[in-house]
């Protein structure tokens, strides 16, 4: 029988870092809401906007790839409290600008490129942290309630940010700067409890020589050769980009087309506002499903909702029944989500878990500028229909591969992963890399 959830929140550990992670959380969300508004109001040129968060995806997907390899190297706790902190220096230099108004196109673009760069660096060693400081057997649940944590920030990060953008930009900065600065101080405390070596240290080579320019690549290709000899992490990868990419663009799809049709920003708001608010109960719930309901089947139910939204989609066009669709498909989507990379935490060995996860976030990362790309020149080239049916193909494609593949849609409920995983531990993990 699993574990009770009421035992994950006696895990002190835990409660400090997901407050860490919290108040990052928090910090990204507001600026991700604010620089786009801010770079419209300041410059009255919605190009500029679009060069801003171009310029931030890609400096946060390289940063990240270089951000797992660095996870894997050195102490996690100390590169969480140090990433917090940084972000915290930088959103204090940011509103000392917004107040001195000093704020213009190439402020917001500079901040953006260090912001998404210190995110790309730390984040993926807070997220390895978890696998050393949280029981294997919790490991599922403690990714369902981080789902929880990151639909609650999306629901109220929008209304937030638009009172203290109203208020003046400065306060943004220093929300964000409270927000960083409790994330460094619960990781400091994080670190003084649980100490701030990883556990499997003693493990790792002591190589003085290694360096991150001559050993970086090598590193993450290791990381990503494991991935890809795994037929249950690689597959699920490799589902969850397609995922990513069918869904956001049908979506997306279904958004422009009400917006054309002549209906307010108002409504589209509301719109989001469902969506987000059945994501939210769906995190909600996904505590009580990864325990009780194989990964595999979380996984499929969640891709059938997805396909079926899309499709379905085809045929609604009232706001309303957009948003009903949409809120449907993403009702399942924190319990998958919590499901995969709880297994995938308990599948990959520690001294990788920065590498795995980091390609797998750029993975998706990678697929979602695509979204937006996709549903505006389908509209303008092929029309809301056959855009549509592109959408559902690429989420139809996902489904199919989910079912096809044996060692993805038979990973067990969280009790089993474990013993699942063990099956595909003939693929020798790459020598662990030296902590520093």
């Amino acid at each position: 029988m699993a574990t009770t959830s009421p035992r994950l929140w006696r895990q002190t550990p835990y409660l400090l870092w997901l407050a860490s992670d919290t108040g990052k959380g928090l910090a990204a969300t507001l600026f991700s809401f604010a620089v786009p508004l801010l770079a419209l109001v300041i410059t009255g040129d919605p190009a500029k906007a679009g060069i801003i968060a171009a310029v931030g995806t890609v400096a946060r997907l390289l940063a990240t790839l270089a951000g797992g390899v660095l996870a894997d190297r050195h102490r996690r706790i100390v590169m969480m409290t140090l990433g917090a902190a940084l972000s915290a220096l930088a959103a204090g230099a940011f509103t000392a600008l917004a107040l001195a108004g000093g704020i213009d196109f190439l402020t917001l673009l500079l901040f953006e490129i260090v912001l998404a760069g210190v995110g790309g660096l730390f984040s993926p060693a807070g997220e390895a942290a978890l696998k050393d400081i949280v029981p294997e057997q919790m490991i599922g649940r403690a990714q369902a309630a981080n789902q929880g944590r990151d639909a609650a920030l999306q629901l109220a990060g929008g209304p937030i940010g638009g009172m203290l953008l109203a208020a003046g930009g400065w306060l943004i900065g220093a929300a964000m700067m409270i927000g960083s600065a409790v994330s460094a101080v619960t990781a400091w405390i994080l670190g003084r409890r649980v100490g701030w070596r990883r556990p499997d240290a003693s493990q790792e080579r002591a190589d003085a020589a290694s360096a991150l320019p001559a050993n970086a690549l090598r590193e993450l290709r290791e990381g990503v050769s494991w991935l890809f000899r795994r037929p249950d992490l690689s597959t699920g990868t490799v589902v969850a980009t397609v995922i990513n990419l069918g869904l956001n663009a049908g979506t997306t799809t279904m958004i422009y087309a009400v917006l054309q049709s002549g209906y307010s920003e108002a409504v589209i708001g509301w719109m989001m506002a469902g969506s987000g608010a059945a994501m939210l109960i769906g995190a909600l719930l996904a505590p009580t499903l990864v325990p009780r309901i194989g990964a595999g089947m979380l996984m499929i139910l969640g891709l059938l909702c997805c396909t079926a939204a899309v499709a379905t989609g085809v045929f609604v066009e009232s706001p309303w029944g957009v948003a009903l669709l949409i809120s449907g498909a993403v009702f399942l989507l924190p319990a998958l989500n919590a499901a995969f990379s709880g297994y995938t935490m308990v599948a990959t060995p520690t001294a990788l878990i920065g590498r795995v996860n980091s390609v797998g976030g750029v993975l998706s990362m990678g697929a979602m500028p695509l979204s937006p790309l996709i549903a505006g020149f389908g509209l303008a080239w092929a029309g809301r229909t056959p855009t549509l049916i592109f959408s559902f193909a690429l989420c139809a494609i996902a489904l199919i591969m989910s079912v096809a593949s044996r060692p993805l849609r038979s990973i067990p409920a969280e009790a089993g992963w474990a013993e699942h995983a063990k099956q595909f531990d003939s693929v020798p993990a790459s020598t662990p890399a030296p902590t520093r």
